[in-house]
């Protein structure tokens, strides 16, 4: 096939006047009744079809394929975000049960663990309230400046390690959407004993939030209990 675009004559009779656009006067229209049934506009079809690429179409095309491939980026996580002290961290958002307001924490008699702080009744159930503060050596203490907004305490109540655990934080951001490529590895700076329970970092809306190991986080929370 030649490189050398040489289109092809076609005779289309039926853009004309004399087709079923213009005045009908074609005498195959009484065979045909309508231009397309016609062997003209048949015939017209495969010229076209069959007519020379042109060199610059191909090379359009050819350059094209030659692309390397974009890299896909797929939103495959997701992760509840909530802060503790001055700590912004995350655990996967399967794993919540619910989230409520804060509730009164009973202590546990002979019980003096700093991950356990006691039981709590959310919506008639009772559930081992523990601090990821003192778990991860998180500052729970500390507040945040937060001079144009009101912030409020929650439970989440999470189910690590098979168990379901009540465990306050200071604030609750939300659910964030990600690719599990998004996350790097934690800095140098972030305190050794936190350090330990991160398996990356997301950096949301200029905010570092640390994602927490679930797994890890469930057996350590399971081990306070025993």
């Amino acid at each position: 096939m030649s490189d050398t675009h040489t289109p092809s004559v076609v005779n289309d009779c039926w853009n004309s006047a004399i087709g079923v656009r213009g005045d009908r006067s074609c005498e195959g229209l009484t065979e045909h009744v309508h231009c397309r049934n016609c062997p003209v506009y048949a015939d017209g079809a495969r010229a076209l079809m069959r007519r020379a690429v042109p060199a610059a179409y191909r090379a359009d095309w050819a350059a094209l394929f030659a692309e390397p491939p974009l890299a896909v980026r797929t939103i495959d996580r997701s992760a509840l975000v909530f802060r503790i002290g001055g700590e912004w961290l995350s655990l996967p958002t399967h794993l919540c049960v619910t989230v409520a307001e804060v509730a009164p924490v009973h202590r546990l008699p002979h019980r003096h663990s700093p991950v356990l702080m006691g039981i709590v009744n959310v919506k008639g159930k009772l559930h081992p309230c523990m601090s990821l503060a003192a778990l991860v050596g998180a500052a729970a203490e500390q507040a945040l400046a937060q001079a144009s907004r009101q912030v409020y305490p929650r439970l989440l109540i999470m189910r690590l390690a098979q168990r379901v655990f009540a465990l306050p934080v200071q604030e609750l951001s939300g659910i964030h959407r990600h690719a599990a490529t998004d996350a790097v590895p934690p800095p140098a700076t972030v305190n050794q004993v936190l350090h330990r329970y991160l398996t990356g970092v997301l950096d949301i809306e200029g905010r570092q939030v640390g994602c927490l190991d679930a797994e890890l986080v469930g057996h350590q929370l399971a081990s306070a209990l025993q």
